[in-house]
């Protein structure tokens, strides 16, 4: 059964645009902009695991936790409510990583939706680790160099962006891991991302190369 992940990209794309620009804008407070656009992707994002059976329910449960993680980490400013927020947007992503792997890796038709998976997959992985790099930064402050430009609150869109430069092995270098743990996240996603394209092209061609097939074997003459 095909799933639609066409959400999980919008929620995912909002996430990503929406943080850096509530860094460089005041309209609403930092903290609360962060986490009601956190929370707005959650919401958003499980509404693409239907289907999927307990997945869903769970996703609908860390979800919840989220919300209310973020709104009691706004009202309080306790770091335990940030630590159990960044907790259940990490669940929330595994939970949609591994619905979302099953339909794109094994799925053996190219389609729109696959390809919308794809994508989807890709952008969790970064978001990902940009949760993990921040709940180290957090437990273990000094993990990271040139943080001097951060704001150093939840849902900076500095891990964003290191994040994602770590995945694609851009390696600018304005940021560095200090801490053995930095370090191992920053190889694990380089890593991981390498790994990530290297297999979703070789499945892409595979799915066409069998649909080709498939078309050339409906399309041949009847043998007499």
């Amino acid at each position: 059964m095909h799933k639609n992940f066409s959400w999980l990209l919008i929620a995912l794309l909002v996430f990503l645009v929406g943080v850096p620009i509530l860094n460089e804008i005041e309209i609403l407070p930092e903290r609360l902009a962060r986490a009601m656009i956190a929370s707005w992707f959650l919401a958003v994002g499980v509404w693409s695991l239907r289907g999927f059976g307990w997945y869903f329910k769970l996703g609908i449960g860390l979800a919840i936790a989220g919300v209310v993680l973020n709104a009691l980490a706004i009202r309080s400013g306790a770091s335990v409510f940030n630590f159990g927020s960044y907790g259940a947007l990490i669940g929330f992503l595994l939970v949609a990583i591994s619905c979302t792997l099953r339909q794109v890796i094994f799925d053996t038709e190219i389609s729109v939706n696959r390809l919308v998976g794809a994508i989807s997959l890709y952008l969790m992985l970064g978001v990902l680790w940009a949760s993990a790099y921040t709940v180290t930064e957090l437990a273990a402050p000094g993990s990271f160099s040139g943080l001097k430009a951060i704001h150093g609150g939840p849902w900076d869109s500095s891990w964003l962006y290191f994040s994602f430069v770590t995945m694609t092995t851009l390696g600018y270098g304005d940021l560095l891991p200090v801490s053995a743990l930095a370090r191992v996240l920053a190889y694990m996603q380089a890593v991981i991302g390498q790994f990530y394209i290297a297999i979703l092209v070789a499945g892409l061609v595979s799915a066409y190369i069998t649909d080709q097939q498939k078309d050339g074997a409906g399309n041949s003459p009847p043998r007499e």
